[in-house]
């Protein structure tokens, strides 16, 4: 069965159903449209937004684990996959918008995010803390994909190596993952972004330079706030980092 999946150059929720075709055994021809037109043409139909895509792929095949082997797994497939979106995808896109132009620096803002974003990440930490290597069973499954493209967002565009060292599990899944070959297929070589891009400024704001030294300087003290909450737990044993 061959799918059409028709997406702009570089839209990076193309990755997801991507992927998932890869472990499949699906067939998608890949078709580089105008950026605002994203969606699968399937023999029943169209299908958009990427991970009902992913969905129906997986459907495909019955005999993969992409949507896990049982009710249960299905169920914590599905609220990792929700995480990834209205947690994780929520607080990087909210830190890199600003930095693209489609809406101006604000600092309050931002700053809310990336709180946000740390305590997502935070979560997914804890998780993985055990050594395990998938976030459901004992298998690559679509909760895995999802995640794995959002993280792919963060640390090739808005975080460097300084800001997610905090989360050693999080950089051990996340460079395990890039380096599977189906991941690396379509991925390709992935490099962590060096630094935190510069924020566009609102209108109005003049003394731009000093809102960029501000805006580094707000960044470095939420990261030194977040790591000395993690040493606390780690001392406390709280919880397994």
């Amino acid at each position: 069965m061959s799918l059409v999946l028709r997406a702009g150059l570089g839209n990076r929720f193309a990755y997801t159903s991507l992927i998932a075709a890869e472990y499949c055994d699906v067939k998608v021809e890949r078709v580089i449209d105008v950026p605002r037109v994203f969606v699968m043409e399937t023999p029943d139909g169209p299908v958009s937004e990427s991970n009902s895509m992913a969905r129906y792929i997986a459907k495909l095949k019955g005999n993969n684990t992409l949507l896990g082997s049982s009710v249960y797994e299905n169920a914590q497939i599905e609220q990792w996959m929700d995480f990834a979106v209205t947690d994780l995808d929520e607080g990087i896109r909210r830190w890199i918008y600003p930095g693209m132009g489609p809406y101006p620096h604000n600092g309050h803002f931002v700053q809310m995010r990336i709180g946000f974003l740390m305590k997502s990440l935070r979560i997914l930490n804890t998780h993985l803390a055990s050594g395990t290597y998938y976030l459901v069973s004992n298998d690559i499954t679509l909760a895995d994909i999802v995640l794995m493209c959002t993280l792919h967002n963060g640390f090739t565009r808005i975080l460097p190596k300084s800001f997610t060292s905090i989360y050693p599990h999080v950089e051990r899944y996340f460079w395990m993952f890039v380096n599977l070959p189906n991941f690396k297929k379509i991925l390709g070589e992935v490099k962590q972004v060096e630094s935190v891009p510069n924020i566009r400024m609102s209108t109005g704001q003049a003394d731009e330079s000093g809102e960029i030294e501000r805006r580094e300087v707000m960044v470095n003290q939420m990261i030194e706030a977040q790591k000395k909450s993690v040493n606390q737990i780690i001392q406390n044993g709280d919880m397994a980092y």
